[in-house]
């Protein structure tokens, strides 16, 4: 199975900080419980992803390279994971956009969002992996 073998691989050194050290394993199960019925067990999203519904809510985007997950920073991805898409929308005050996110603070611990994270990364090629990291500046 191509995803496990990814999760067993070293990843190179990149800027990818609170992802680091993470328990990847526990990420892909969790995920497969928590996440895949909406984002796909093979991390490949919803159909028409890009379009919104007859409700205007966005169907689940993919996290696989072919989606928009890697363009956006780690920070961000753990928030819109914890608060919810719409939690989101509202602080940056988008009207025209409704997401189908639910929050998962009150179901996930902050660890095991960061181990979703984290496997969702180990699946991306390498140079979709440095791009991303490219997003995610050196702690001090």
């Amino acid at each position: 199975m191509r995803v496990l073998a990814l999760s067993l691989l070293p990843l190179p050194a990149l800027a990818g900080h609170e992802l680091d050290g993470r328990d990847i394993a526990a990420g892909q199960a969790i995920y497969a419980e928590k996440c895949a019925t909406c984002h796909g067990a093979k991390l490949q999203g919803q159909p028409d992803w890009q379009t919104p519904d007859d409700q205007g809510i966005y169907p689940a985007p993919p996290h696989d390279e072919t989606g928009h997950t890697w363009h956006h920073s780690n920070a961000d991805l753990f928030d819109y994971t914890k608060r919810g898409g719409q939690a989101i929308v509202a602080d940056l005050g988008l009207k025209s956009f409704t997401s189908g996110m639910p929050g998962f603070g009150d179901t996930l611990t902050d660890e095991e969002i960061w181990q979703v994270l984290a496997y969702i990364r180990a699946t991306w090629p390498d140079r979709i992996r440095e791009i991303h990291a490219s997003r995610n500046p050196p702690h001090d």
